[in-house]
């Protein structure tokens, strides 16, 4: 039962068995009558065949028997005050003592004994004849509700049920397949190990079961896996020893897991064992700061243990993990900061440079976590929308962290200055200052400090990394809302001064004529170049005109080509910032004709130049040109008018043919290539997973650019079928690639779309003929080959035939005249050279309607000859299987009308049948020509097969005249013959015509009702009562093949999940046992004593 309304009444249900037990526990209940007679109901009812009666029926006793164990639990209370109420007045004095009283507490506690024994056997009842049976039932459901129950009981009255009798029930049911049950066992043993006092009773049941507590911590559901680890989590609490170090290391990892509420349970456990502990003497320097804060050792033990990981690049995630039960310790960054700062104390150990640099790592993540609140890229949904109170935290945050950094940021970075990875960590402090506090603050002098250390960075390191950061840097503090932006953009300003005159001066001693520039100011340019484009990237350089000087150095780079590689690929990245910060320039504000025409003129310069570096020696200079040149020309394109920016039309480019065809040569000699075969190890380094996996995910990038020059319709259309045609060699490197840009092509235009992919397919043929001749063997690996990458083509099509239409009967006409394009030169009798196409065209046919495998049928007779149709030798097959594959619906065809009478007439089979609600199909007005009909007719008889015994036809049909009149039905199909308009006969002439009309009209009638025997008698299987529709694939190829049918779906289809079936015969073979062990329970559990 699903919905609220029914919510409802289970829980009210529930309420009322435990409501009526309550009612009744004092008398009602021992009347061995009322207990009886209803446990004996629903002992019987959880035993049905019927899933909702075995349901019901278990949920109700087991309600039930929750209700009894409150009462004897209340009647175990009562006989514990009973015996020391009359201990107490037996062992006064003789004198003091009361007989009567002891008499009646002696009766009472008797009383009190029967009534227990008396619930122990109802509970013994319900247990023995209904929990034994369903907890193993074939509902996951009923077995869930057993076992939630269960614990209930050991939690409620554990003296009677928390012992090894009942706990195997739940140790055994933790290997249940479905994740509802699992999840079931482990909140109820929650239950019991949160009461300590329980703790020595589950002893023997942890030790038993540990092993698979701890393997359920990677469950496949992940709720299961959260209750599992927080389970640990509580026996770890109870007692430590019982978790060995491998346990708890199996737990430890998965604070690193995507999965968030599986990151933060994992993120307790490890709180819990290695950071909760705190020794007696630390107590006593709680107040202390710093180094000295007990928080110092919680922070190196932190670091230790990201080291011990060995997962570098996931410190955000650990982080994240402990953020909600470790907040002051991840939150305490003037400990983080004196760490780093301050000496050791005496007798204690440094820091190495590993643990500074994690430590540093460890440090970044937490202040971005505080100051953005919200967890990492790739775990969460994303942003939420944040409390008044989060808000405030956060501004509290940024507060403490910029007084607290604003001092400290300058000391780091002097003392950590020549060390690139720790340097690009601290850089990025700043991004999360609140800059308003150093006007409030007056702390301006430590700005100017921290501006001075960048300023030294940057003259120091020519690390890409860590000149990045410093930019970023620089354009976090020049933000013009507050009012240190001045300071900070003289300071940038005379930095970018100092580096565009040192370039300039390096680079006219550097291209002097008829001297060779030695590796010393090679390295100069190279590093004032790489700062300049590092700045360039977040800063608008326009001022200092780059664009000239770096054009000179590409265009001596294409003239000699002795350039050194790196100064290509940083001269090329630089004058791309410069033609970008341009256009951002002239869209923004009102600009002049002049400077669209110089944009215009420097855009169009910096593209052949990168056309002309596509065929440099180099491969990471041809990558670089080729990267940029599509960014430019998506940038550029036809978009750019988008958004009512006509202004810009004078900026479009469209690249010619000669630049599309080297493109696209780039892409199939560096993308489409054999793992062994990329020689990306420059360095003369073996090849491992890592730098493969790396090199992958470039060549998927430089793939997905030209993809989207062609999804954008920058480039030719026509471009993709080179693209197209590896979509089986490299479906598991590019396939998803390839089949998104199949699928936006098609959006763009369908039957544009359908001419490249069946263009893809020539271009495999024709590379396939070179390589074999026309002579080759049609059920070789590489002919079979392209018959299955159309498959897949064909596939992608979907299931939705109208909207294809158009575009699958272009894809067959470009098919025939490329199959019939070159003629024998032996003459007529020999087939066309290209004729074995046509077997590759046939996986096509399917996707056709019916009419249009007319139409299609049509336009291959124009290129067969008389001679070409009697031809049955082994070289015509092709052009035979095609032909049949159009013919293949004429059955449909020429039965519609047929069909469609005979299905209103066959429906009332009998009168406990329902009719049948299926709409008529009505036939086609092209499909109606007698000659086609008895063409249709003749090829039916052909494939006919066998046929049944033929039924009697029913009344139904004889009763109903009035739906087989010609003029109705039959007229479409079998046409009478037309009526000539003629003058007025005489009286016998009249009679004689419609004598004559009344005798065709018979005949027909009689041709009619043959035909309606003849397709009952087809169909003769589909008139048995109770019968299940048949549902035929007719979307799959000729090869029948269904192991890729999903791959089809993903374009103008829908998923239709159909209910399962209940006819009448499913019900009839349902077993009295509904337990089968192997199906919801691991081979591990059957046959396995628990104790």
């Amino acid at each position: 039962m699903a919905g609220p309304q029914w919510k409802k009444f289970k829980s009210s249900f529930c309420e009322f068995i435990g409501v009526l037990v309550r009612q009744c526990q004092y008398s009602i209940i021992y009347d061995e009558y009322m207990m009886d007679t209803v446990i004996s109901l629903l002992t019987g009812l959880s035993d049905s065949q019927v899933r909702a009666f075995r349901h019901t029926s278990t949920l109700a006793a087991m309600k039930l028997m929750t209700a009894l164990v409150n009462v004897a639990l209340n009647l175990s209370i009562n006989m514990d005050n009973t015996q020391r109420q009359y201990e107490a007045e037996r062992n006064k004095i003789i004198g003091k003592r009361a007989n009567d009283r002891l008499e009646l507490l002696l009766q009472k506690r008797k009383e009190l004994q029967e009534n227990q024994d008396e619930i122990e056997n109802m509970m013994n009842a319900i247990f023995k004849g209904v929990f034994v049976h369903r907890y193993r039932d074939a509902i996951a459901e009923i077995r869930a509700i057993c076992i939630e129950e269960i614990g209930i009981w050991m939690k409620m009255y554990s003296d009677a049920f928390l012992n090894d009798s009942y706990l195997k029930y739940v140790g055994w049911t933790m290997h249940d397949k479905q994740g509802e049950v699992r999840l079931k066992c482990l909140t109820a043993l929650q239950g019991l190990y949160y009461n300590k006092e329980l703790n020595s009773k589950l002893e023997l049941f942890t030790s038993r079961f540990k092993d698979r507590i701890v393997s359920m911590t990677l469950d496949k559901e992940y709720d299961v896996a959260v209750q599992a680890i927080k389970l640990l989590t509580l026996v770890l609490q109870s007692s430590e020893e019982v978790l060995t170090a491998e346990d708890c290391e199996n737990v430890y990892h998965l604070v690193y897991s995507a999965h968030r509420p599986v990151a933060v349970a994992a993120g307790e456990f490890l709180y819990k064992k290695l950071f909760s502990r705190r020794d007696a003497e630390d107590d006593g320097i709680l107040k202390r700061r710093g180094r000295q804060s007990p928080n110092a050792n919680l922070v190196k033990t932190l670091v230790f243990f990201f080291l011990e990981s060995e997962l570098h690049e996931h410190a955000a995630y650990l982080v994240d993990s402990m953020w909600d039960c470790a907040t002051d310790l991840l939150k305490d960054w003037e400990c983080m900061n004196s760490l780093l700062l301050e000496e050791p104390l005496n007798g204690e150990e440094p820091l190495t440079d590993r643990q500074e640099s994690a430590l540093i790592e460890i440090m970044l993540c937490t202040i971005r976590q505080a100051a953005e609140c919200h967890p990492p890229v790739g775990r969460g949904t994303g942003k939420r929308v944040l409390t008044a109170k989060e808000k405030k935290t956060q501004l509290d945050d940024r507060t403490k962290i910029t007084e607290l950094f604003a001092v400290a940021l300058p000391q780091l970075l002097a003392k950590y200055s020549v060390d690139a990875e720790k340097v690009t960590n601290l850089l990025q402090l700043p991004q999360y200052f609140d800059l308003e506090i150093y006007t409030t603050g007056r702390l301006e002098k430590h700005l100017d400090a921290l501006l001075r250390q960048i300023r030294d960075i940057v003259e120091k390191h020519t690390d890409i990394d860590v000149l990045e950061a410093c930019s970023k840097t620089y354009h976090a503090l020049c933000n013009e809302e507050f009012t240190i932006f001045n300071r900070v953009d003289i300071a940038r300003s005379q930095l970018i001064d100092e580096l565009a005159d040192k370039f300039n001066r390096l680079l006219e001693d550097f291209l002097q004529e008829g001297e060779e520039p030695d590796e010393d100011d090679a390295y100069q340019v190279l590093s004032t170049l790489k700062r300049i484009t590092a700045f360039h990237n977040a800063h608008d350089l326009s001022r200092w005109d780059l664009f000239g000087c770096n054009y000179k150095l590409l265009k001596t780079g294409i003239e000699n080509g002795d350039m050194p590689e790196q100064i290509v690929i940083h001269a090329l990245q630089c004058t791309h910032y410069v033609i970008l910060w341009q256009l951002a320039k002239v869209t923004e504000s009102s600009s002049t004709k002049e400077d669209l025409l110089r944009l215009k003129k420097q855009m169009r310069v910096f593209c052949q130049i990168c056309q002309h570096y596509l065929t440099n020696v180099n491969t990471a200079v041809k990558e670089q040109a080729f990267t940029i040149l599509c960014d430019v020309l998506m940038i550029f394109s036809h978009q750019i008018m988008t958004g009512g920016r006509d202004m810009l039309e004078p900026l479009v480019y469209t690249p010619d043919s000669s630049l599309q065809s080297e493109l696209l040569s780039f892409i199939l000699d560096h993308v489409f290539i054999d793992q062994d075969d990329d020689n990306n190890s420059a360095d003369g380094q073996q090849d491992d997973e890592a730098s493969k996996i790396e090199a992958l995910h470039k060549r998927r990038n430089l793939l997905a650019a030209f993809c989207k020059l062609i999804v954008y319709t920058v480039v030719e259309m026509n471009t993709a079928a080179d693209i197209f045609k590896q979509y089986m060699k490299y479906y598991n490197d590019y396939g998803d690639i390839i089949k998104e840009t199949m699928s936006k092509t098609r959006q763009i235009d369908k039957i544009q779309c359908a001419k490249t992919l069946i263009l893809s397919l020539q271009q495999l043929f024709n590379e396939m003929i070179q390589e074999n001749g026309y002579n080759f063997d049609r059920s070789s690996p590489t002919f079979s080959g392209i018959k299955e990458l159309a498959r897949r083509f064909a596939l992608t099509f979907g299931l939705d035939q109208l909207k294809t239409r158009e575009a699958i009967a272009m894809l067959h006409k470009d098919g025939i005249e490329f199959a019939f394009k070159e003629p024998n030169p032996q003459g007529e009798s020999h087939p066309p050279l290209n004729l074995a196409f046509l077997d590759i065209l046939s996986e096509f046919s399917s996707k056709l309607l019916r009419q249009d495998k007319r139409t299609v049928y049509v336009y291959l007779e124009k290129f067969m000859t008389f001679q070409m149709s009697l031809r049955r030798e082994d070289v015509w097959l092709p052009l035979m299987s095609y032909r049949n594959s159009l013919l293949a619906g004429g059955d449909d065809d020429t039965m519609s009308v047929i069909s469609g009478i005979s299905s209103r007439g066959s429906t009332v089979r009998n009168k406990k049948t329902k009719p049948a609600t299926g709409k008529r199909k009505v036939p086609e007005a092209e499909e109606s020509s007698s000659s086609d009909s008895m063409w249709l007719n003749r090829e039916q008889s052909m494939h006919t097969p066998v046929m049944m015994q033929t039924p009697q036809l029913t009344s139904t049909i004889m009763r109903e005249p009035k739906r087989l009149r010609p003029d109705e039905n039959y007229m479409g199909v079998y046409p009478m013959q037309p009526e000539h308009h003629q003058a007025p006969l005489d009286y016998k002439q009249q009679e004689e015509a419609a004598r004559q009309q009344q005798e065709r009209a018979a005949m027909n009638y009689v041709k009619l009702r043959s035909n309606l025997q003849h397709a009952i008698r087809r169909g003769t299987s589909l008139m048995e009562d109770d019968e299940e529709p048949i549902v035929e694939d007719v979307m799959m190829s000729s090869e029948g093949r269904i192991e890729d049918l999903n791959e089809g779906m993903d374009f103008d289809t829908m998923d239709i999940d159909l209910p399962p079936s209940k006819n009448r015969r499913e019900r009839t073979e349902l077993k009295p046992d509904f337990f089968d062990p192997a199906s919801i329970m691991d081979e591990s559990v059957l046959g396995v004593s628990m104790f």
